[in-house]
């Protein structure tokens, strides 16, 4: 096996590439007072902190704005059927 680092940060980004195990990975994204972004237990960078609120108020804002635009679509198809006109000569 190589003598490569597998956890560290470059350019100030945290990376971690060690074999993953549960408890890490759900300890990972709660981490009582911590801020909202914690670094990622695999990868590259950071995500949600799920014990800081702000990180429930970007989860609902998102899903928020993906509801709104899953129903957008529904509402233009019923926009894009043709109309009847009618025009009266007197």
């Amino acid at each position: 096996m190589s003598d490569k680092e597998t956890s560290g940060t470059l350019f100030g980004v945290p990376y971690n590439f060690e074999r993953p195990s549960m408890g890490r990975m759900l300890s990972a994204y709660w981490k009582p007072g911590e801020g909202m972004l914690v670094e990622k237990p695999f990868g590259i960078g950071y995500t949600l902190n799920l014990a800081n609120w702000r990180s429930w108020v970007i989860l609902a804002v998102a899903g928020l704005m993906f509801w709104m635009e899953s129903n957008k679509g529904s509402e233009t198809e019923s926009e894009n059927e043709p109309v009847e006109v009618i025009v009266d000569d007197d």
